[in-house]
């Protein structure tokens, strides 16, 4: 499905911060490596965590990086597998067994970002099939951000890495950085049968001036 911004509308913009970030490149199969950059599909997700209601989806125009890129590392236990619920109510019921985390842990590098700051620029784009117009959920937007409400806690690519968000108050400045990203996620293209099933979109990412410009989707894909 295609998917555009609508005309005649300046970008709605909230600015997030916080102390770590990891968004991690999918390539990566075992160890975390982060992005230099938050990518569009966890911009998106923050947005989301704010507003979201089934009427429209979101569509990321601009990230703008605040802060210079600093990484960092570091090593932290993981569990290798997940207990299934049916699992942990038959363990309940019986009175024996168990799920050890002791036996299903291992140590796990990761490679993030700390001290970052953008702000996202970005526009509601309501279904073709609604007649609502998008001011009424621009205004709700603002109205949330400035108040600091949230469905659930935005976070900067790792749900333990929580963000703050606001409203940007003009003095931002982005950073000098111009430089080629190589391949980044964009989103996932979901089947339209329903299953569920995605396919990763990526495109070409480059920093202008602290600018990261997102192309829509379909003109990916049109290349």
């Amino acid at each position: 499905m295609t998917v555009r911004a609508p005309r005649g509308f300046r970008p709605l913009e909230v600015k997030l911060w916080g102390e770590l970030a990891c968004f991690t490149r999918p390539e990566m199969k075992v160890e975390r490596v982060s992005y230099p950059v938050m990518t569009p599909s966890a911009a998106r997700g923050a947005l989301e965590s704010i507003f979201w209601k089934p009427e429209f989806r979101w569509v990321i125009e601009e990230i703008v990086v605040l802060n210079p890129i600093r990484y960092f590392s570091i090593v932290r236990n993981e569990i290798t597998r997940r207990s299934a619920h049916s699992r942990a109510a038959r363990w309940m019921r019986s009175g024996s067994g168990g799920f050890s985390s002791a036996l299903n842990r291992t140590q796990r590098h990761t490679l993030a970002i700390r001290d970052v700051a953008y702000i996202v620029r970005a526009q509601i784009v309501p279904h073709e099939e609604l007649s609502e117009h998008p001011a009424r959920y621009r205004d709700q937007f603002r109205r949330r951000v400035r108040r600091g409400s949230c469905f659930a806690t935005p976070y900067l690519g790792c749900r333990e890495f929580s963000a703050s968000f606001g409203p940007p108050d003009g003095s931002e400045q982005p950073t000098e950085i111009s430089a080629d990203l190589g391949r980044m996620l964009l989103d996932l293209q979901y089947d339209t049968d329903g299953s569920g099933r995605g396919t990763p979109v990526f495109f070409e990412a480059s920093l202008d001036h602290g600018v990261l410009r997102v192309p829509q989707i379909s003109d990916v894909q049109t290349k």
